[in-house]
């Protein structure tokens, strides 16, 4: 399924759709989810939980979405959080200058470039507007936060641009009062707000946005230590700087160099089992190494973890080495000791950052699940993310059977996320359920007033077979359970 079509399917469905929508100039870059969206959001985050978080033994926040400035100059914003831009000298239209290149020359375009250098890679393509063809001014910058005023003074602040600076600055607390040692992750989900200069691409991009972080809290000391080993036999797709692919295990990559410790490779390997999981395949995975000039910088050593799409492949999760960067930051502006003891060790933590976009791991997984059989569209949603998990049907709506399926459906949404639907003949009605995901439907006919059985239909075999009411809620859990976590060492293990 193409990117367009999975974006008709968003709005038809119900998914998502455009932030005020019935406004014609309303901002890009902003998205509603609607009730489908909001189910299938919070069943990937539950995954998430699930496969990483908690397999991992992890501690996880919810910080406030509004910092003050000093945090963004400790942690760099202030001062490194741009992006570069050109405006149309005759027009005014705004556009990213490395995207303009990368649309002309169809080759990527290192991310670090200084001004100087976008401007001689546009003037070589011959990029112009592409609105009116008019010529573009030189490159300039733009801070991406969003600034706030705080009280009647409006003191200044500003937008979390990403969620992790909440879990640096509450570190030595949460340290302290939840009585962990090194390693700990620390999770949180959460918005944040960046300022896009020229934001499209649906959930891909945007200025509102949906994150999943874990800042992996170690002594740089015992990174390689064996309760990481579990991981030295899993297999990773790696795209190397020089353009080649790798598909080779953990302890090969330690061994040449490509993943600096063990505890690095646990945490690759923990991040793509949760896609694998969210039911992408593992040949569409890759774990793209940064070379110097593409890593940001607070970055030693880097990772984008890579999903291939229709139109080639998107970066979900940045993987990052960040060494002591951030606690050294706000140690220094704030003032306050981030030291802690590791058996009988003062040592200012180091950081491995495992940072996820919601919104376009969502996009990745409605693409990667569509399936087209002629005019036939399914949505083969692994069935613990299925937004709805079952729809109730009654055959047809006269002699008791209406009623009879609206009993069922009223008793089934107390354990599931139920739909009930009368509306057009069956064939239409599981069409519209094949298409929005759902796994089960369970449809009311003549028999069940006889006999009470009702007809389960699986979506992805068409399968039907009767079962009696009285069995249904258990086969419908054991439809959509979650999977089991298979037990492992751990890097936070007590």
């Amino acid at each position: 399924m193409s990117f367009d079509e999975v974006v008709r399917l968003g709005q038809q469905r119900g998914f998502f759709f455009k932030t005020a929508e019935s406004y014609p100039n309303a901002p890009a870059g902003f998205l509603d989810y609607g009730p489908l969206g909001v189910g299938l959001k919070n069943r990937l985050v539950e995954l998430w939980r699930r496969v990483v978080v908690r397999r991992d033994g992890m501690l996880e926040i919810d910080g406030s979405q509004i910092l003050p400035k000093a945090v963004f100059e400790a942690s760099g914003h202030l001062a490194s959080f741009t992006d570069p831009f050109v405006r149309c000298s005759k027009c005014g239209s705004v556009f990213r200058p490395d995207k303009l290149i990368e649309e002309k020359t169809r080759k990527p375009v290192p991310e670090k470039l200084g001004d100087s250098d976008y401007d001689g890679l546009m003037a070589e393509s011959g990029v112009k507007c592409l609105k009116c063809g008019s010529r573009l001014t030189g490159t300039s910058r733009f801070n991406m936060m969003f600034r706030v005023g705080i009280g009647p003074s409006q003191e200044e602040a500003y937008l979390r641009p990403e969620t992790c600076q909440s879990i640096f600055v509450d570190f030595p607390l949460l340290f302290k009062t939840q009585r962990v040692k090194l390693p700990i992750g620390i999770a949180q989900v959460g918005r944040s707000f960046r300022n896009e200069i020229a934001p499209r691409q649906a959930l891909i991009r945007l200025r509102e946005l949906n994150q999943a972080e874990v800042e992996v809290f170690f002594n740089p000391k015992k990174a390689d230590d064996a309760r990481f080993d579990w991981a030295l036999q899993k297999e990773l797709s790696f795209r190397l700087p020089d353009g080649s692919d790798e598909k080779v295990s953990v302890a090969e990559a330690l061994r040449k160099g490509v993943v600096p410790s063990k505890l690095a490779g646990h945490y690759l390997a923990l991040i793509t089992e949760f896609y694998e999981a969210a039911g992408i395949p593992s040949a569409d995975i890759r774990l793209r190494v940064l070379s110097e000039e593409d890593k940001a910088f607070y970055s030693r050593a880097a990772f984008d973890l890579e999903v291939r799409l229709s139109w080639g492949w998107v970066e979900l999760v940045a993987c990052n080495y960040r060494g002591d960067y951030d606690l050294g930051g706000h140690a220094r502006v704030s003032g306050t000791n981030f030291t802690v003891d590791d058996d009988g060790e003062k040592v200012l933590p180091h950081v491995f950052e495992l940072s996820l976009g919601i919104d376009r791991s969502i996009f990745a997984v409605i693409e990667s699940s569509m399936r087209g059989e002629g005019e036939r569209r399914v949505m083969a949603l692994k069935p613990y993310l299925s937004p709805t998990q079952v729809c109730v049907f009654p055959l047809v709506n006269k002699d008791g059977l209406q009623e009879k399926a609206k009993e069922l459906f009223v008793d089934l949404r107390e354990s599931f996320d139920a739909f009930y639907d009368d509306s057009g003949a069956i064939g239409r009605r599981y069409a519209r359920a094949d298409e929005a995901g759902v796994p089960a439907c369970v449809t009311l006919d003549y028999d069940t007033l006889k006999d009470g059985t009702v007809t389960l239909r699986d979506r992805d075999t068409r399968q039907q077979e009767r079962v009696g009411v009285s069995d249904l809620r258990a086969r419908l859990a054991s439809v959509t359970a979650y999977p089991a976590i298979q037990r492992r060492q751990r890097a936070a293990e007590p």
